[in-house]
């Protein structure tokens, strides 16, 4: 058995084992379709005068329906993807939930629910993330989900709290160097229901899109040679080559996507809860909460953020 295949099936195993804190529940894997890329179809409804950094109410710590609703339940249930490496996965030793999204969940259950919260993770594929939150299944999704406004039309999202963009991964000896035309023709993977997906249908590349059930599903078909490149979020391919030191990022940035955390439109008393622990997570400079869980994780491969966390504008 080769390396990568070996690592492949030790993610495989750990995801399997249940956490006494963390429940695991994803929908059943499906296989890979090519599909041609095309024109994107008419936008759904957007939200009125849509603009994604100024999408969300101002903060305030007020116990309505949905905090109300957490704390009879006694815990918080988070949307996650425990496939993302650096984001949100099961630590080898205790397997519990580790990551900066994960610490960001934890400061939200802390705040509702006191110092001694528990949380129940429940990982899932991008294309769950809505209907999962419309079901009210889960309470929030902190799970790299950017905010635009066709997902404003479905879902109400936090101020932003991490900005990234989409670029490529490609493998050891490949010959693309970037989003361009000398892509037409070759199988590029992405996620299904995720941003990537409009990016490369209105690229005019002609790539051909291959669609897994999460960007961790693209790096085994990478390894294997099924695909060519991946087109993910820069931040998630940095956990991607992590794992793998043999695969590059290629091109530069090709866009801005701002993430938020997810939750039934209905619930503007999370949204504006989950606002107000967000200023606190942003407060103290290098020392703040966002900055520790930034330098933990993932500044040993996105670098030093000087700058901070992204400054939070509202709706009103």
């Amino acid at each position: 058995m080769s390396g990568r295949a070996a690592l492949w099936l030790l993610l495989m195993a750990s995801l399997l084992t249940t956490a006494p804190a963390a429940a695991v529940a994803a929908g059943p894997s499906a296989a890979s379709r090519p599909t041609a890329a095309r024109p994107p179809a008419s936008p759904p409804d957007r939200a009125p005068s849509c603009d994604p950094r100024r999408a969300s109410p101002r903060p305030a710590r007020v116990d309505g329906e949905a905090v109300r609703r957490i704390r009879e339940r006694g815990h918080l249930v988070a949307g996650v993807d425990l496939n993302s490496y650096l984001w949100a996965s099961l630590d080898p030793g205790s397997q519990q939930p580790v990551g900066f999204d994960v610490d960001l969940v934890r400061a939200i259950a802390r705040d509702i629910l006191g110092p001694k919260a528990t949380v129940r993770f429940v990982s899932m594929p991008p294309s769950q993330r809505i209907p999962r939150l419309q079901a009210r299944q889960v309470d929030v999704i902190v799970r790299t989900m950017s905010i635009t406004c066709e997902r404003l039309a479905d879902v109400a999202f936090s101020s932003v709290y991490f900005e990234t963009g989409h670029r490529l991964l490609v493998g050891e000896g490949s010959g693309i160097e970037g989003f361009d035309a000398k892509l037409k023709g070759r199988r590029v993977c992405l996620s299904k229901g995720s941003s990537a997906s409009a990016l490369l249908s209105s690229s005019g590349t002609g790539a051909v899109a291959v669609e897994t059930a999460s960007h961790l599903d693209c790096l085994v078909e990478l390894q294997q040679g099924s695909v060519e490149a991946v087109l993910t979020h820069a931040t998630l391919a940095a956990g991607l080559v992590a794992q793998d030191p043999t695969l590059r990022l290629v091109g530069p940035r090709l866009d801005t996507s701002l993430y938020g955390v997810a939750m039934n439109k209905d619930d503007t008393d999370l949204v504006r809860r989950v606002n107000a622990i967000l200023e606190d997570y942003r407060e103290g400079g290098a020392r703040s909460p966002w900055m520790v869980s930034y330098d933990r994780w993932l500044a040993p491969t996105l670098g030093a953020q000087p700058q901070g966390p992204p400054k939070a504008e509202y709706a009103d």
